[in-house]
């Protein structure tokens, strides 16, 4: 149980952490973070900036929020509160799962990166959207189930920023660790989802 606690607490405060990294890019100039590997001419695109800013604001307001839906306490008294997060969640990450999509055709390091960036946006789509189809159609053990993948997908962003540093430590080179983060920072924590949606270890045992 207490490792259990820990886990949920470290999670929490990496997904706030992480949530609120995206604020940074606007109050720095335009070689910070992912933008300093970007041409001048994809700088300058307009389809680019708004997909870019569209998936960073809306995905960390996602990753700020969508941790708390997974609390059986405030669901149990709460759930009016639980479902305009779930809402909102969900809003945010259709936007930012689109957005990402739309501007994975542009990330660094060619074909590798492009494709497991992409992937990971429809599989974020696809199960947020089939998440709350099921709730409409009030299958909640459905939903919970896609909804635990539609956050592991979402929770590919603090994963990123984790494996990235350490990967470039172990490659040397930012493009091959940015490649081999392209698929690391999402298959692991569809793996993880899966294993617990299996075992029936829905939302109440992933709560405080």
């Amino acid at each position: 149980m207490k490792t259990t606690k820990v886990l949920w607490v470290s999670m929490v405060v990496l997904c706030i952490l992480i949530g609120l990294y995206p604020i940074s890019y606007f109050f720095t100039d335009r070689e910070f973070g992912i933008l300093g590997t970007k041409s001048a001419a994809l700088l300058s695109n307009v389809f680019y900036n708004f997909g870019f800013y569209t998936h960073i604001t809306t995905g960390g307001l996602a990753l700020l929020i969508g941790w708390a839906q997974f609390s059986s306490k405030l669901r149990t008294r709460n759930l009016a509160l639980h479902r305009r997060i779930g809402k909102f969640y969900m809003i945010t990450a259709i936007f930012s799962s689109v957005a990402g999509i739309s501007i994975g055709v542009f990330a660094t390091g060619g074909l590798v990166p492009v494709t497991g960036f992409i992937t990971l946006g429809v599989i974020w789509l696809t199960t947020t959207f089939m998440g709350y189809r099921a709730i409409r159609e009030k299958n909640i053990s459905q939903h919970q189930q896609l909804m635990i993948f539609s956050y592991a997908c979402c929770f590919a962003g603090v994963t990123l920023r984790l494996y990235q540093p350490l990967l470039m430590m172990c490659f040397g080179d930012f493009l091959t660790a940015y490649k081999v983060v392209a698929w690391l920072c999402w298959v692991p924590n569809v793996a993880v989802a899966f294993f617990i949606t299996r075992r029936a270890f829905v939302a109440p045992g992933l709560s405080t």
